[in-house]
């Protein structure tokens, strides 16, 4: 259940606010729209709900605020825009990914890619789906993790008629199992059809909160639906009569050889039709639409309802309730009452099979005088609750988790792991990094004058720092830059977490890449002095050990500062950018202050430090120790700790920021 009090947006300057003062109710085992024209705040009130804008006001999913849920994609399954992933990754590592995160097994994913229906697309990336793939992913991500509230933004815009039944029919059995289904749309006969209850909003206001029955019968207006290959001589008389008649008839030309006429019936269409001789393809009664004024509102100028109109008549299993389907008639002549212009009831019509009939009791189905095979199918009560239905008819849903995962610290890790390997960004920057160490040593030792050590490391006294480097601070700079950019993590919460446990995940898996990188990096060198010039500019120099340790803390040392500076920035630029900084900003700014006099008393305290502690370390010990106090104690060294302990509380800094909020 969702219980929302006094939503209020803040207002920027002197506008009002987009949301003023929503509250609402929506219930478990039931599916409530919100309805409203675009502009009118309905994405913004899913927003204030999950409490990713600012504002004021309280919401509760079954009586918790969703910041004192631990876990809040195991409560709410969100679907705002596009899947928000990045679009070299597969739909199938997509869905694993968030599985890690999630806390779930990776066999879910197989799970809800079957019952969503993209099994064959598992292996397709993100930025090649089409919309309805993308919105059929978007709904899988929400029904990963099992949550008891489905909270979507139109989650059937730019669908065709058969993926919008099908996805109403997977939020209808969502609420059948007792869940909770909020959704919005901007047309009122498609909230009338899927809702159980209504919202509709105004110019950031509730209007009116109503079941889905009263909403059809007092909000929405009946309509005579007409083509015509010439409706406008029919739309000229129609009006004429009703003026002289002196009765409230309104005619919508709604493009081509439609019609939409409120106020009158299909008799009376009919009656002046065949009068003036006018031919008539089509005449039926329908019920879903506010009328004309609010249909030109939603579509500004246009009516919102004719487009869908039209291609759901054009389509059997798409057509809207509609009793009376005349096509391809001659001239009419007076149509007698009955049933067949009888006003219809749009509350609920079946989402997955053959469009119902929506008629009164003591009225036949038509369906069973063209097909006397057909079952008989007996009308419901008037009026219908989509509560009745049974779930029989609906798609099935992913099966429920039955064991929840205990919070585990290799969590963060999984999920990190997958985001880094699921795309090929991490393996073409190795390769590009490689390929340029070797070139960069082949010309230095061709050059000549250049140290054994930055000879293996492809460093040249010109450069601040080596590839390897560079290439290690960009890859950690893309374990935040990416997240930002693709924010995969940020549907529900609306931001990256920067929880302590997603930053270890991050600073290990990218001190990982960066050790690997480093060895292959000196090894590839090695290898390629070896074979251009022989074994002498390939030979290993006294002091690996200290230069060994050196060469993997400046590398771990860039990758680490990378990910601090992207997580504080938001920014894989800055990412680097702080890294590149380190040596041309940070280094002689160190250098400067250690040959201050002020710190001269200080120059000899390496010395004095090893002379005193490193005397008892057993097995050796001490000469580990040694090369690490070396490292620290070169300006390279200082400057890389001062700048990664100057992130570090940066980041934390941040993350505390956000959490008070």
């Amino acid at each position: 259940m969702i219980q929302a009090y006094g939503l209020t947006s803040d207002s920027r300057k002197a506008l009002p606010p987009a949301v003023d003062d929503v509250s609402f109710e929506a219930h478990a085992g039931r599916v409530t729209v919100l309805l409203g024209a675009p502009g009118t705040g309905k994405t913004t009130v899913l927003r204030l709900l999950l409490g990713l804008q600012q504002g004021r006001g309280l919401a509760c999913f079954r009586g918790r605020p969703l910041n004192r849920i631990a876990h809040p994609s195991r409560e709410v399954g969100v679907l705002l825009g596009d899947v928000p992933g990045h679009p070299a990754r597969t739909v199938r590592g997509h869905l694993r990914m968030l599985c890690a995160a999630a806390g779930v097994a990776v066999r879910r994913a197989d799970e809800v890619l079957e019952v969503v229906g993209l099994v064959s697309l598992r292996d397709e990336r993100l930025g090649g789906l089409s919309r309805g793939m993308d919105r059929r992913l978007g709904l899988a991500c929400a029904l990963l993790a099992d949550p008891h509230t489905l909270v979507l933004d139109e989650p059937a815009d730019g669908l065709s008629g058969r993926e919008s039944r099908w996805l109403y029919g997977m939020l209808r059995a969502h609420a059948e199992q007792g869940g909770t289904v909020l959704t919005t749309t901007a047309d009122p006969k498609e909230a009338a059809r899927v809702a159980d209850r209504v919202l509709t909003l105004e110019q950031g206001r509730l209007m009116a909160d109503q079941e889905a029955a009263d909403f059809a019968r007092t909000r929405l207006r009946p309509r005579v639906a007409v083509r015509s290959p010439h409706a406008v001589r029919l739309a000229a008389q129609l009006t004429r009569e009703a003026r002289a008649a002196q009765r409230s008839v309104e005619v919508v030309q709604e493009g081509g050889n439609r019609l939409s006429v409120y106020g009158s019936s299909c008799a009376d269409v009919g009656e002046t039709a065949f009068r003036h001789g006018i031919l008539v393809h089509q005449l039926a009664d329908e019920t879903g639409d506010m009328g004309p004024v609010a249909a030109r509102k939603t579509a500004g100028g246009k009516s919102a309802e004719s487009g869908s109109a039209e291609g759901e008549i054009a389509e059997n299993e798409t057509s809207p309730p509609a009793v009376a389907a005349l096509e391809h008639l001659t001239p009419l002549g007076p149509t007698p009452p009955g049933p067949a212009c009888a006003p219809l009831d749009l509350t609920c019509p079946d989402l997955t099979g053959p469009a119902p009939t929506g008629l009164p009791e003591d009225a036949d189905d038509p369906r069973s005088d063209s097909d006397s095979d057909a079952e008989s199918v007996p009308s419901p009560p008037a009026p219908r609750s989509c509560a009745a239905r049974t779930t029989g008819s609906l798609p099935a849903l992913p099966p429920p988790l039955s064991v929840r995962s205990a919070p585990s610290p290799l969590r963060p890790l999984r999920y990190e792991i997958r985001r880094a390997t699921g795309i090929s960004t991490g393996f073409l920057t190795g390769a590009a990094v490689l390929l340029v160490s070797a070139l960069t040593a082949v010309v230095l030792g061709g050059a000549g004058h250049t140290a054994q050590a930055r000879l293996l490391a492809a460093w040249p006294v010109q450069l601040p720092l080596p590839p390897a480097a560079l290439g290690a601070g960009l890859l950690g700079a893309l374990a935040f830059g990416d997240e930002f950019r693709h924010p995969a993590l940020a549907a529900d919460r609306g931001t990256v977490p920067r929880r302590l446990g997603v930053l270890t995940a991050k600073l290990f898996v990218a001190a990982v890449t960066a050790v690997t990188l480093a060895f292959l990096t000196v090894g590839c060198d090695a290898e390629v002095l070896y074979l251009v010039y022989g074994q002498e500019l390939a030979r290993v120099p006294a002091d690996w050990m200290s230069l060994g340790v050196s060469w993997l803390g400046l590398v771990v040392g860039c990758a680490w500062a990378g990910v601090l500076a992207a997580g504080v920035f938001r920014s894989t630029s800055a990412g680097l950018a702080a890294v590149v900084a380190v040596p041309v900003v940070v280094v002689p700014l160190v250098q400067k202050a250690v040959e201050s006099a002020s710190v001269r008393a200080a120059a000899g305290l390496p010395m004095r430090l090893r002379e005193t502690l490193l005397v008892q370390w057993p097995f050796g010990g001490e000469r580990y120790v040694d090369a690490a106090a070396r490292v620290l104690g070169q300006p390279v060294g200082g400057a890389m700790t001062l700048s990664l302990a100057a992130l570090l509380c940066a980041y934390l800094l941040t993350t505390l920021r956000g959490r008070v909020r």
